[in-house]
Protein backbone atom coordinates (compact mmCIF):
# COMPACT_ATOMS: atom_id res chain seq x y z
CA UNK A 1 0.00 0.00 0.00
CA UNK A 2 1.16 3.18 -0.82
CA UNK A 3 1.40 6.81 0.88
CA UNK A 4 -0.94 9.22 -0.76
CA UNK A 5 1.02 12.18 -0.05
CA UNK A 6 4.92 12.32 -0.62
CA UNK A 7 7.44 12.96 2.82
CA UNK A 8 11.02 13.78 2.18
CA UNK A 9 13.27 12.90 5.39
CA UNK A 10 15.55 15.21 6.89
CA UNK A 11 18.33 14.08 8.97
CA UNK A 12 16.33 11.24 9.86
CA UNK A 13 12.89 12.63 10.28
CA UNK A 14 9.96 12.33 7.89
CA UNK A 15 8.52 15.49 6.90
CA UNK A 16 5.33 15.39 4.88
CA UNK A 17 5.31 17.90 1.70
CA UNK A 18 1.58 18.80 2.65
CA UNK A 19 -0.12 19.07 6.30
CA UNK A 20 -3.55 19.78 6.51
CA UNK A 21 -4.95 22.50 9.65
CA UNK A 22 -8.69 22.73 10.74
CA UNK A 23 -9.86 22.45 6.87
CA UNK A 24 -6.68 24.33 5.45
CA UNK A 25 -4.75 22.39 3.09
CA UNK A 26 -0.79 23.85 3.54
CA UNK A 27 2.34 23.18 2.01
CA UNK A 28 6.00 22.76 3.15
CA UNK A 29 7.73 25.92 2.29
CA UNK A 30 10.96 24.20 3.37
CA UNK A 31 12.33 21.97 6.13
CA UNK A 32 16.08 21.79 7.78
CA UNK A 33 17.87 21.01 10.75
CA UNK A 34 18.62 23.03 13.72
CA UNK A 35 22.24 23.35 15.02
CA UNK A 36 22.82 24.23 18.40
CA UNK A 37 26.89 24.46 18.27
CA UNK A 38 27.88 20.81 17.13
CA UNK A 39 24.70 19.05 17.59
CA UNK A 40 21.39 18.65 16.13
CA UNK A 41 18.44 19.87 18.07
CA UNK A 42 14.94 19.48 15.74
CA UNK A 43 14.07 19.14 12.35
CA UNK A 44 11.75 22.29 11.53
CA UNK A 45 9.20 22.32 9.08
CA UNK A 46 7.13 25.33 7.63
CA UNK A 47 3.49 24.89 6.34
CA UNK A 48 1.67 27.77 4.44
CA UNK A 49 -1.05 28.05 1.77
CA UNK A 50 0.77 28.54 -0.58
CA UNK A 51 5.24 28.84 -1.34
CA UNK A 52 6.89 31.90 -0.01
CA UNK A 53 10.19 33.12 -0.49
CA UNK A 54 11.20 35.42 1.72
CA UNK A 55 10.32 35.90 5.42
CA UNK A 56 8.15 39.27 4.81
CA UNK A 57 5.85 37.31 2.47
CA UNK A 58 5.15 34.41 4.96
CA UNK A 59 4.61 37.41 7.74
CA UNK A 60 2.38 38.76 5.56
CA UNK A 61 0.31 36.13 4.35
CA UNK A 62 -3.35 35.44 4.84
CA UNK A 63 -4.62 31.85 5.77
CA UNK A 64 -3.26 29.31 8.49
CA UNK A 65 0.13 28.31 8.88
CA UNK A 66 2.35 25.71 10.64
CA UNK A 67 5.79 25.32 12.06
CA UNK A 68 6.63 21.26 12.88
CA UNK A 69 9.02 20.78 14.96
CA UNK A 70 10.80 17.05 16.15
CA UNK A 71 13.16 16.61 17.88
CA UNK A 72 16.57 14.66 17.54
CA UNK A 73 18.11 14.95 20.84
CA UNK A 74 16.97 15.32 24.12
CA UNK A 75 16.40 18.75 25.57
CA UNK A 76 15.45 20.38 28.86
CA UNK A 77 12.09 22.04 28.09
CA UNK A 78 12.18 24.33 29.97
CA UNK A 79 15.57 25.42 28.69
CA UNK A 80 13.68 25.10 25.30
CA UNK A 81 11.35 27.75 26.22
CA UNK A 82 13.89 30.30 27.54
CA UNK A 83 16.15 29.68 24.27
CA UNK A 84 12.56 30.71 22.03
CA UNK A 85 11.57 33.39 24.48
CA UNK A 86 15.20 34.60 23.65
CA UNK A 87 15.18 34.68 20.00
CA UNK A 88 11.75 36.65 20.21
CA UNK A 89 13.35 39.46 21.77
CA UNK A 90 16.32 39.23 19.52
CA UNK A 91 13.74 39.71 16.84
CA UNK A 92 10.66 41.28 18.05
CA UNK A 93 10.16 44.56 15.87
CA UNK A 94 10.97 47.73 18.48
CA UNK A 95 7.87 48.55 20.48
CA UNK A 96 6.08 45.13 20.25
CA UNK A 97 7.75 43.16 23.01
CA UNK A 98 5.46 44.49 25.67
CA UNK A 99 2.45 42.79 23.94
CA UNK A 100 4.18 39.43 23.90
CA UNK A 101 5.38 39.46 27.09
CA UNK A 102 1.69 37.55 28.71
CA UNK A 103 2.08 35.32 25.87
CA UNK A 104 5.58 33.81 26.40
CA UNK A 105 4.93 34.08 30.10
CA UNK A 106 2.27 31.73 28.94
CA UNK A 107 4.03 29.51 26.78
CA UNK A 108 7.25 29.57 28.91
CA UNK A 109 5.29 27.41 31.98
CA UNK A 110 4.04 25.24 28.93
CA UNK A 111 7.23 24.10 28.29
CA UNK A 112 8.09 23.64 31.90
CA UNK A 113 5.14 21.92 32.73
CA UNK A 114 6.86 19.25 29.68
CA UNK A 115 10.15 18.57 31.26
CA UNK A 116 12.15 17.60 29.05
CA UNK A 117 11.58 16.69 24.84
CA UNK A 118 12.73 12.95 23.68
CA UNK A 119 14.30 12.36 20.26
CA UNK A 120 10.91 11.92 18.00
CA UNK A 121 8.73 13.99 20.01
CA UNK A 122 6.99 16.52 18.69
CA UNK A 123 5.41 19.86 18.88
CA UNK A 124 3.88 22.13 16.44
CA UNK A 125 3.02 25.91 16.82
CA UNK A 126 0.25 26.74 14.27
CA UNK A 127 -1.79 30.10 13.24
CA UNK A 128 -5.73 29.21 13.14
CA UNK A 129 -7.32 32.66 11.20
CA UNK A 130 -10.14 33.42 13.82
CA UNK A 131 -8.67 31.07 16.67
CA UNK A 132 -5.23 32.03 16.92
CA UNK A 133 -1.88 30.64 17.58
CA UNK A 134 -2.29 26.94 19.00
CA UNK A 135 0.67 24.96 20.29
CA UNK A 136 0.81 21.09 20.24
CA UNK A 137 3.22 19.52 21.81
CA UNK A 138 3.14 15.72 21.72
CA UNK A 139 -0.48 15.96 20.16
CA UNK A 140 -1.97 17.43 23.05
CA UNK A 141 -2.87 21.10 22.40
CA UNK A 142 -1.43 23.40 25.36
CA UNK A 143 -4.22 26.01 27.02
CA UNK A 144 -6.59 28.50 24.82
CA UNK A 145 -5.02 29.51 21.94
CA UNK A 146 -3.12 33.13 22.09
CA UNK A 147 -5.15 35.10 20.61
CA UNK A 148 -2.85 38.21 19.94
CA UNK A 149 -1.75 37.92 15.95
CA UNK A 150 1.61 39.98 16.85
CA UNK A 151 2.50 36.12 18.79
CA UNK A 152 2.14 33.85 15.71
CA UNK A 153 4.40 36.37 14.05
CA UNK A 154 7.01 37.11 17.08
CA UNK A 155 7.65 33.09 17.54
CA UNK A 156 8.06 32.98 13.04
CA UNK A 157 10.83 35.51 13.83
CA UNK A 158 12.76 33.08 15.77
CA UNK A 159 13.64 31.22 12.99
CA UNK A 160 13.25 34.06 9.91
CA UNK A 161 13.81 37.09 11.94
CA UNK A 162 16.71 39.47 11.59
CA UNK A 163 18.76 37.43 13.94
CA UNK A 164 17.44 33.81 13.34
CA UNK A 165 18.49 31.09 15.86
CA UNK A 166 19.88 29.63 12.62
CA UNK A 167 21.09 31.04 9.91
CA UNK A 168 20.78 27.93 7.50
CA UNK A 169 17.70 26.90 8.81
CA UNK A 170 16.22 29.69 7.83
CA UNK A 171 17.45 29.63 4.45
CA UNK A 172 15.77 25.92 4.41
CA UNK A 173 12.90 27.18 5.78
CA UNK A 174 12.29 29.57 3.28
CA UNK A 175 12.74 26.96 0.46
CA UNK A 176 16.30 27.62 -0.77
CA UNK A 177 19.20 24.46 -0.78
CA UNK A 178 20.78 23.67 1.71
Amino acid sequence: MGSAHAAIDVAGVKVEETSELQGSKLVLNGAGIRHKAIFKVYVAALYLPQKAGTPEEVLAMPGAKRVQITMVREIDSNELGKLFTRSVEDNAPKGQMSKLIPGLIRMGQMFADHKKLLPGEMFTIDWVPGKGTIITVKGQQQGEPYTEPEFFNALLRIWLGPNPADWKLKDQLLGKPA
